[in-house]
C-alpha cells in the first residue's frame, strides 16, 4: 500500500475521543461492507478512545468485579492503566494471563467449564471484539442469528415460520463440542484470508493458546475458543461462517430447482367434476366431490422438477428444511458432515443429526418443536411451519416448583422479603412466557402459571406461618395487560418514604395466554454508547478526586451492587458510602491515596478539601 493511500491514521488524542473511536469503527465497518481486506488493524489498538469505549461497555456487568487468575478487577481503573496496556501492545510485549477455570452445572446434567479472565484481558478482548465485529458483521450470512446485534432466538424462529412453507424434511444439525473443538490453526487461517496484519492475527493466536488455571496448576489450551472471554462469540461466528457460505453458495444452488410446483392432475379433474355436478343441479353429489377435493393438494407434491432448501443457524445449532425426496435430504446431511470434517475439523453427532419427516414428526430447534401443519378442512395452513412448546420442556419447568408431584414452597426463599419473593417468581415466569410467545400452544403454560402461583403462595405462607389462601387474598390484584384487558395477578407494593419517588412494585402473572407472531427477543443487542454522554467517563477524564480534590493519579472505585452500600444505621455509614448511595452510583472517582485509604478503612469522615 502506498504511503498516501493509508486508509486510517488515528492519533491518540483526548479531544472528542468518542468521535475518534466511532470514526475508527465506521471506517472498518465500511471496508467490511465493500468486501475490502483489513490492513494495519493492530495499530488501532494504540487508540485510548477504543479502550475508554470498551471500559464504558464492560464496567456495568457484575463479572467486571470477578477475579481471574490474579486479584485484578475493574476496581482501580484509570487512564494510566490504559496507557500502560497500550505501551505493552505498542512494544508487542502484552502477554495474556491464563484464565481461572470453574465449572457450572448443565440443565441436562454434568458440568460445563467456564473461564474467568483478568480485567486487563477483558478490556483488550473487548477492543479486539469491537474491531472484528465492525469488520465482519456486514459480511456475515443473513442466515446466522447467534451472538449478533439485533438478532436472537426469536428472529431465527420467526424466519422459519414465515419463509419455510412446503418443507417435507428437517435436517437437524448437532456439532460435537463445537466451542471446545475449534481448531486454532484453521481459525487463524480463516482470519488471515481477510485480515492482512500479522501482528493482530498473532495476538489472537496467543490468546487462543493462553491456557487456563485449575487447582493452582496451569494447563494448555490445544483447541477451542476462550471460555468466558468476550471475544469468543465473534471468533466462533467467524469460524462457522465458511459453513454458512458452503450451504448458501453450494448446497442451495445445487438443490433448488423450479419456479413453482406443477398443477396436480387429480385436483384439476376433481375440480372440473365439482363444477359439472353443480351445473347439472346435483348439489349432494357436488358436496361429496368437494369433500374429496379438499383432501387432494392442488399442486403436485412429487414434482421432480421442483426442490427447495432452507437453512438457519444459531451458534452451533443449525436446521435445514428441504422440499424433496428423503434420499436427497440424506445426501445434504452427508455433504455437511464431510465439509465440517474436512474444512473445519469438526464432527457431527450421528445420533443427534437427524432427518425428520416434517408432517409426522417434529424437529427440535432452540427449545421449540417445529413441524409442518396439515388440515383437510382449512387448506390455508397446509405446509405452514408450526412452532410449539414441547411437553417435556413444560414438565421440566413445572418440576422446579414441585415436590412429590405437587406444588411446594421454596425454603431457600423463606428469609427474603415478600417483595423479593414475588419479584423472583415474576421474573422467572415472565422469562418463560416471553420466550415461548411464538408457540401456537402457549395456552399450555396455564399449567405452569397454576403451579408457580401455588408454590409462590405456599412460600409466603411458610414464611408468615399462614395459609396459601390468606396470602393470595392479601396480595391479589389486577393489571392492565398489552391486550387492554385486566388480568388477575399477585402484586406487592412497597411505599417509599420520599413522596417524590414512585412505589416499588413486584408482580407475578398478569400476562395473557395469547400467541404473538411478531414477538422478537434479541440476545444482547448492540448498544451504541456515546462517550460524551457517559457520566463515568466524563468524571474520569476530569482527573479530579471526588473526596479530596487532588488531580494526581486518579482512578475509579467500583462496588458490585448498590445494596452492598446499605447498612442499618445510615448515619453511621462512612461519608464515601453515603455519597455513593445518595448518587445511586456504583463508582467513585478517587486519587490513589484516597483509594488506598478506602480499602484500608481509613477513609471514614467527610474530607477536608484544600483550597485550589
Amino acid at each position: 500500500m502506498a504511503k498516501g493511500d493509508r486508509w486510517l491514521d488515528v492519533q491518540p488524542v483526548e479531544v472528542r475521543v468518542m468521535r475518534n473511536a466511532e470514526t475508527v469503527l465506521n471506517v472498518i465497518r465500511d471496508r467490511g461492507k465493500r468486501g475490502l481486506l483489513l490492513e494495519d488493524v493492530y495499530r488501532q489498538l494504540f487508540n485510548p478512545s477504543l479502550f475508554l469505549r470498551a471500559y464504558d461497555r464492560l464496567y456495568r456487568h457484575e463479572g467486571s468485579m470477578t477475579r481471574g487468575a490474579s486479584q485484578e478487577t475493574v476496581d482501580g481503573m484509570s487512564q494510566e492503566k490504559i496507557g500502560a496496556i497500550i505501551e505493552l501492545l505498542r512494544n508487542e510485549r502484552y502477554r495474556w494471563t491464563p484464565v481461572r477455570r470453574i465449572y457450572i452445572p448443565k440443565k441436562k446434567g454434568g458440568s460445563r467449564p467456564l473461564g474467568m479472565p483478568t480485567w486487563s484481558d477483558k478490556l483488550v478482548q473487548e477492543v479486539m471484539r469491537s474491531l472484528l465485529d465492525a469488520y465482519y458483521e456486514p459480511q456475515f450470512s443473513d442466515h446466522s442469528h447467534g451472538f449478533r446485534p439485533d438478532r436472537g432466538c426469536h428472529t431465527a424462529l420467526t424466519k422459519v415460520y414465515y419463509t419455510w412453507k412446503g418443507v417435507k424434511w428437517f435436517i437437524e444439525g448437532d456439532i460435537k463440542g463445537a466451542f471446545d473443538n475449534v481448531d486454532h490453526e484453521v481459525l487463524l487461517a480463516i482470519l488471515r484470508e481477510r485480515i492482512r496484519d500479522g501482528r493482530f492475527v498473532a495476538l489472537v493466536g496467543q490468546l487462543l493458546r493462553a491456557g487456563y488455571v485449575e487447582d493452582w496448576r496451569r494447563h494448555p489450551t490445544l483447541s477451542g475458543t476462550p471460555q468466558g472471554g468476550v471475544i469468543s462469540p465473534i471468533l466462533f461466528n467467524i469460524y462457522l461462517d465458511p459453513l454458512d457460505r458452503f450451504v448458501e453458495g453450494v448446497l442451495v444452488p445445487r438443490y433448488n430447482r423450479g419456479a413453482a410446483r406443477r398443477p396436480n392432475p387429480t385436483y384439476r379433474r376433481l375440480a372440473y367434476r365439482v363444477s359439472r355436478l353443480k351445473a347439472l343441479g346435483k348439489i349432494e353429489e357436488a358436496a361429496e366431490a368437494r369433500k374429496q377435493l379438499r383432501a387432494v393438494p392442488s399442486l403436485d407434491q412429487t414434482d421432480p422438477d421442483y426442490r427447495r432448501l432452507y437453512y438457519i443457524r444459531y451458534a452451533d445449532d443449525f436446521l435445514l428444511g428441504f422440499a424433496g425426496p428423503k434420499e436427497e435430504a440424506e445426501e445434504i446431511r452427508v455433504s455437511i458432515r464431510d465439509f465440517l470434517r474436512d474444512a473445519l475439523e469438526l464432527e457431527l453427532s450421528e445420533e443427534k443429526t437427524l432427518v425428520t419427516h416434517a408432517r409426522t414428526k417434529a424437529a427440535r430447534f432452540l427449545g421449540y418443536e417445529i413441524a409442518v401443519m396439515h388440515s383437510d378442512s382449512r387448506r390455508s395452513v397446509n405446509g405452514q411451519p408450526d412452532l410449539r412448546l414441547p411437553a417435556d420442556v413444560l414438565d421440566k419447568v413445572c418440576n422446579r416448583y414441585m415436590a412429590g408431584g405437587k406444588p411446594a414452597h421454596r425454603a431457600i426463599l423463606t428469609h427474603d422479603s415478600d417483595f423479593d419473593i414475588v419479584a423472583r417468581y415474576g421474573m422467572e415466569y415472565r422469562g418463560v412466557m416471553q420466550y415461548y410467545a411464538l408457540a401456537r400452544n402457549i395456552s399450555w403454560l396455564r399449567r405452569l402459571h397454576w403451579v408457580m402461583q401455588v408454590s409462590l403462595c405456599r412460600t409466603l405462607a411458610n414464611k408468615h406461618r399462614s395459609t396459601s389462601k390468606q396470602m393470595f387474598d392479601k396480595y391479589k390484584s389486577f393489571v392492565l395487560a398489552d391486550d387492554w384487558k385486566k388480568h388477575r395477578c399477585i402484586q406487592v407494593v412497597v411505599r417509599r418514604d420520599e413522596q417524590s419517588k414512585e412505589p416499588l412494585v413486584a408482580t407475578f402473572g398478569g400476562i395473557p395466554f395469547k400467541r404473538r407472531k411478531q414477538a422478537v427477543l434479541v440476545d444482547g443487542p448492540e448498544v451504541r454508547y456515546t462517550l460524551c454522554r457517559s457520566e463515568l467517563l466524563q468524571r474520569l477524564r476530569a482527573k479530579k478526586c471526588e473526596m479530596c480534590g487532588s488531580k494526581e493519579r486518579v482512578e475509579v472505585h467500583h462496588v458490585r451492587k448498590l445494596k452492598d452500600l446499605q447498612r442499618k444505621g445510615r448515619r453511621e455509614m462512612p461519608y464515601w458510602k453515603r455519597l455513593m448511595a445518595a448518587r445511586q452510583r456504583k463508582t467513585l472517582v478517587l486519587c490513589a491515596r484516597c483509594h488506598d485509604d478506602l480499602h484500608a478503612g481509613r477513609l471514614d469522615g467527610r474530607p477536608r478539601r484544600e483550597p485550589e
